[in-house]
């Protein structure tokens, strides 16, 4: 279980579904129309600390299954005294239990793995299933950003967003030739593709 020094700000696949619906109010004791976003596999948690450093308007959610990066993650705007960030170990997959009808603002999705042999693609995370729920839970106007290394998994995960209710508002094979990369704020994963020569492919569609 998440408890001690982190147990406000951790929450584990017990607690965390007792959040739904009431997150602002609730959990970041604030009013309805501030801005919910979520992060997706926080991994060590660089991308979750900046953005809940350059939004501090905004309340931000982070879910990861492995507990060693989730303490990393969170950790991160801790120590600086941030309290707009909160982490919570859980299925993805699931996600409707852990956020009601139009709760989530933002949602971001970096490098989740993509299962590469055929046999495994009923592993990965984007399906057709899985972008109605998060259709489901966000509100108008919001975005979800999508970002993989692996060309086999962004046509998957294109194909299904074209078919999606969501509207496709920016994508690109090779995110850091394009005028897409400014402001476009380099993972630890990223890093590493990019040492290693491979392209950033990214999606990014809207809500109406």
């Amino acid at each position: 279980m998440l408890v001690g020094e982190y147990r406000d700000f951790a929450f584990d696949e017990s607690r965390a579904p007792q959040n739904r619906g009431l997150w602002r109010q609730e959990i970041f004791k604030t009013d309805a129309n501030c801005p919910l976003d979520l992060e997706i596999g926080t991994g060590n948690g660089f991308h979750f600390g900046h953005y809940a450093s350059k939004n501090k308007d905004r309340c931000l959610v982070g879910i990861e299954l492995k507990f060693k990066p989730l303490i990393q993650s969170i950790r991160r705007p801790l120590r600086v005294g941030l309290k707009n960030a909160r982490i919570v170990r859980f299925d993805a997959k699931e996600i409707e239990k852990l956020f009601a009808d139009q709760e989530l603002n933002n949602v971001m999705i970096h490098f989740p793995d993509p299962w590469e042999l055929g046999p495994q693609w009923k592993h990965r995370l984007i399906s057709d299933e899985f972008l109605k729920k998060i259709h489901s839970i966000q509100r108008s106007g919001s975005f979800v950003e999508f970002k993989t290394d692996s060309a086999n998994y962004f046509r998957w995960t294109l194909e299904r967003f074209v078919r999606s209710e969501y509207q496709i508002e920016c994508v690109t094979t090779h995110l850091h030739q394009s005028r897409l990369v400014q402001g476009n704020f380099v993972t630890a994963f990223e890093d590493i593709f990019m040492r290693k020569g491979l392209r950033i492919h990214y999606i990014k569609v809207i809500k109406n």
